[in-house]
């Protein structure tokens, strides 16, 4: 997502893990606070289908919080690699055999500040479905989850339960 050369900073994780966690086959958590960036990763991977799997940890130990959170909500619980090779089996063994670089995506979708206020309009205290909001507004999902990531990280969206999203 960043040019080359630019130097890593912490804000642009989220943006570079979006693109691992559609690229894998699941995400394992090992280690997550309650406000870890961490747990957007394993977010996103929910969004993208991808299989989530966290490593449980004493309910006493903040760093495990996270972990433990996304197993109550049904993230695949490992205790060991077997639990992971477990986990992604089911894929479909001719797309892990692909070569690197026989699919390539359309670009990113860049949102304008256009796009920014159509979806922070349609958003209010009320969880909204996200693929409401984008039937209501008209433009492509990737436009719009670009621009829920922004709201998440600016710390104005809260995500719901059953793909719904409000701002805070």
């Amino acid at each position: 997502e960043q040019p080359p050369g630019v130097e890593p900073k912490a804000r642009h994780f989220p943006y570079r893990n979006r693109i691992i966690a559609g690229l894998s086959l699941g995400t394992v958590v090992v280690e997550a606070a309650p406000k870890s960036g961490s747990l957007i990763t394993a977010r996103l991977a929910t969004e993208f289908g991808r299989e989530v799997m966290a490593v449980p940890g004493s309910p006493l130990d903040p760093r495990a919080q996270g972990c433990n959170l996304l197993i109550r909500e049904g993230a695949t619980l490992v205790q060991s690699v077997d639990d992971i090779l477990e986990a992604i089996r089911p894929i479909d063994a001719r797309a892990v055999r692909s070569p690197p670089g026989s699919w390539v995506g359309p670009p990113p979708e860049d949102a304008s500040d256009t796009d920014r206020r159509a979806i922070t309009g349609l958003l209010g205290p009320v969880p909204v479905p996200v693929d409401e909001l984008i039937r209501q507004a008209g433009l492509s999902p990737a436009v719009v989850q670009t621009v829920l990531l922004e709201l998440e990280l600016g710390g104005r969206l809260e995500r719901h339960a059953g793909g719904k999203a409000s701002l805070r």
